[in-house]
């Protein structure tokens, strides 16, 4: 069968907000209409998506796996028309993806002072998959950290920044001025393998709730300050490298002097 796309972003959206009303209100569409677009889509799919109460809506395995999918399928066709639209008005556009916390813009506006007939944009890349938007075409080059998988990418250093362990201000270590990895021994870290976070303000969340303590970039805890959260530097945890990634077939000349004035201006800054 083939994935009908409008009502894949229907169900997207209810995914996302777990409520059929509030979902309804951002696609612009009366919630009857949206909860049979939904039936339809899962009679089409042959399996259930939503479990719906009177209270909340909640996702089947089944659901939790196409909302996961479409967080890809959908950027990655509205890129694709994008470009259609870039080809049929004669448009050069370079896309740069960036992970949380890292800043580009130095490098877009000296990139665009040379070559202003080149339009620029940017896309947020998820902090567990930044390499995405590079590989489903919705970015010609990334602003990253390492690691990711490589294969396929060209990567260009560009420095490191250090690790801070991110707590509520009121866990008992917050009082200190700096920690060592032993100091964390016996907590409880919260990280990829124990709990995926969808967003970086969903981490925070649950680390200001208590839910445990994560070792972030210091460029996004500086990005992302909170009151309730302190930032404390590990000395000794190894840091993060960041880079300029892009598809190692790629040779286009706008993306090439882009690299090159990206390399000198982030290097520099």
């Amino acid at each position: 069968m083939d994935l009908d796309l409008r009502k894949l972003r229907y169900f997207a959206t209810v995914a996302e907000h777990r409520h059929f009303g509030r979902a309804a209100e951002q696609l612009y569409i009366a919630q009857p209409v949206l909860s049979r677009q939904i039936r339809s889509f899962e009679r089409e799919l042959g399996c259930t998506l939503l479990v719906r109460t009177t209270r909340s809506v909640e996702l089947t395995a089944a659901g939790k796996q196409l909302y996961e999918e479409a967080q890809q399928i959908l950027p990655s066709a509205a890129a694709a028309v994008r470009r259609v639209h870039d080809a049929d008005q004669g448009v050069q556009r370079l896309v740069v993806a960036f992970s949380p916390g890292l800043h580009v813009s130095d490098a877009i506006r000296a990139y665009a002072t040379r070559h202003p007939d080149v339009e620029t944009d940017v896309v947020p890349a998820r902090w567990w998959e930044p390499d995405r938007p590079l590989r489903d075409g919705r970015a010609q080059v990334g602003y990253l950290r390492r690691t990711f998988d490589i294969s396929g990418l060209r990567t260009i250093p560009i420095g490191h920044e250090p690790r801070v362990a991110c707590m509520p201000v009121a866990h008992p270590l917050a009082a200190r001025q700096e920690l060592t990895s032993a100091d964390l021994d016996g907590e409880q870290m919260l990280d990829v393998a124990k709990r995926r976070t969808s967003s970086l303000e969903e981490k925070f969340e649950l680390i200001a709730s208590g839910h445990g303590i994560a070792l972030i970039p210091q460029s996004v805890a500086r990005s992302y300050s909170r009151p309730d959260l302190a930032y404390l530097p590990v000395t000794d945890a190894p840091g993060y490298e960041t880079c300029l990634a892009v598809a190692a077939d790629r040779r286009e000349k706008p993306l090439r002097d882009f690299l090159e004035i990206a390399t000198a201006t982030l290097r520099h800054t």
